[in-house]
């Protein structure tokens, strides 16, 4: 089959790989055909699919066979809405036979039934959204093997369609939840704000802890005894981020202040904004308010393990607040070190390294801020050695404080001061 994909976002992305994988005929209407940003070439498998693709010349560039396609696929960003209205109109006047049009795309509540009303019906043109519930990190394996399908589609016709297109991935054998698009649209901003919001209780829950000499590692573990609660995104941290987790959250907020006039996930943003600051803070409250001069190591920058996004991430407010008190930063990153370069380029306050233990070097703590695999379990003696004051601020609870204290090092962690002290 031809499809043609539109978008820079990951979802269009993984979609010409994998769709490229399975036999189709994927057109790719832009020039460039690989993805430039460091976090879309850094997702697992993604860059090798693309370039087998083009090399068995099941991805193709060209921009005028990309409207002949009978299927189109849009993996847009938020912003583009407009630029896909003109896309669909273009397609409708292109033909008078059956169109099917995947959006896949964060346009809001109501876009794809704005997009479909720019086709004839009558002539078997459809929109069906497909809510993107794939996450950085996981994003080629998930599309191959979803647990389930969430589809929005107003014709059974185009449901049938979009089904036998995606029929390698799912065999008949998960399960599919059919619905309007407008439900379909909606469901992915509820699916965050509840994950939003198990995240945010966790951190309040943590904070408590604190105050009330508990651990909240001991407490978390009792909760997700009750299976109705369950272990997942129960993990306190100092925030959360990812651009496109974010950008469904203002999303849900704006709709919830329209439509009810309700501000509890601005709550929850602002809360979180907070939750960003807490490694600063720490040190700040540790160092007396006096940073400046001093060097600190930070592991991990990206937004989550996996990835080499930077976008929201907790750690940027932690940099912004260190380089404004004057402090030095010596910061190590799996992935991101590129995408944090960028942002950063030539600061004279911000060296990079190459190595994690090679940050802790004569620097006067060392602040966790992404829970990478390969900081799980460190050589703590060999930290203390090497740091000017042994401290640790623990921004993931990834350490077990007995450990730390026994190799000499001061150690700050969420919701366990009981254990810290």
């Amino acid at each position: 089959m031809q499809i043609s994909v539109w978008g820079q976002e990951l979802s269009a992305w993984v979609a010409r790989a994998q769709l490229a994988a399975y036999g189709n005929d994927i057109i790719n209407a832009h020039s460039d055909h690989e993805p430039t940003e460091s976090h879309l070439r850094s997702e697992p498998g993604l860059m090798t699919s693309l370039q087998t693709a083009e090399f068995n010349q099941r991805l193709i560039i060209d921009s005028k066979q990309a409207y002949l396609s009978d299927v189109h696929w849009i993996g847009m960003a938020s912003s583009d809405f407009d630029s896909a209205k003109a896309l669909v109109t273009q397609l409708a006047a292109a033909t008078d036979g059956p169109l099917l049009i995947v959006n896949q795309s964060n346009f809001g509540v109501g876009a794809s039934d704005e997009l479909q009303s720019l086709l004839n019906e009558h002539n078997h043109q459809f929109v069906v959204y497909f809510p993107d519930v794939l996450q950085a990190g996981q994003a080629m394996q998930q599309f191959a093997n979803p647990q389930a399908l969430l589809i929005g589609s107003g014709s059974s016709s185009a449901t049938d369609h979009f089904l036998s297109l995606l029929r390698p991935f799912h065999l008949g054998q998960r399960a599919i939840q059919t619905m309007t698009r407008r439900e379909a649209e909606f469901v992915k901003y509820a699916m965050t704000g509840l994950l939003a919001l198990r995240l945010g209780y966790i951190n309040e829950m943590a904070g408590l802890c604190d105050q009330l000499g508990l651990d909240i590692d001991a407490i978390r573990r009792g909760m997700t005894t009750d299976v109705r609660i369950g272990s997942h995104y129960l993990q306190p941290g100092s925030g959360f981020g990812g651009q496109q987790f974010t950008q469904y959250l203002e999303g849900l907020s704006q709709l919830l202040s329209e439509q009810k006039g309700s501000v509890f996930v601005d709550t929850l943003l602002s809360q979180n904004e907070v939750n960003k600051e807490w490694p600063f803070r720490t040190l700040w409250q540790h160092f007396n308010c006096d940073l400046k001069g001093k060097t600190f190591a930070l592991w991990g920058v990206a937004f989550k393990p996996g990835v080499a996004d930077v976008a929201t991430s907790p750690a940027l407010r932690v940099i912004d607040a260190l380089l404004a008190q004057g402090a030095y930063l010596k910061i190590h990153d799996p992935e991101a070190l590129q995408t944090l370069a960028n942002r950063y380029p030539n600061h004279p306050n911000i060296s990079i390294a190459t190595q994690s233990y090679e940050a802790c070097d004569g620097a006067d703590a060392l602040l966790l801020l992404t829970a990478w695999p390969e900081y799980a379990s460190p050589d703590f003696n060999r930290i203390a050695r090497t740091m000017t004051h042994p401290l640790i601020i623990d921004g993931r609870n990834l350490y077990d404080p007995g450990r730390v204290h026994q190799a000499g090092i001061t150690y700050y962690c969420l919701g366990r001061s009981c254990l810290t002290q």
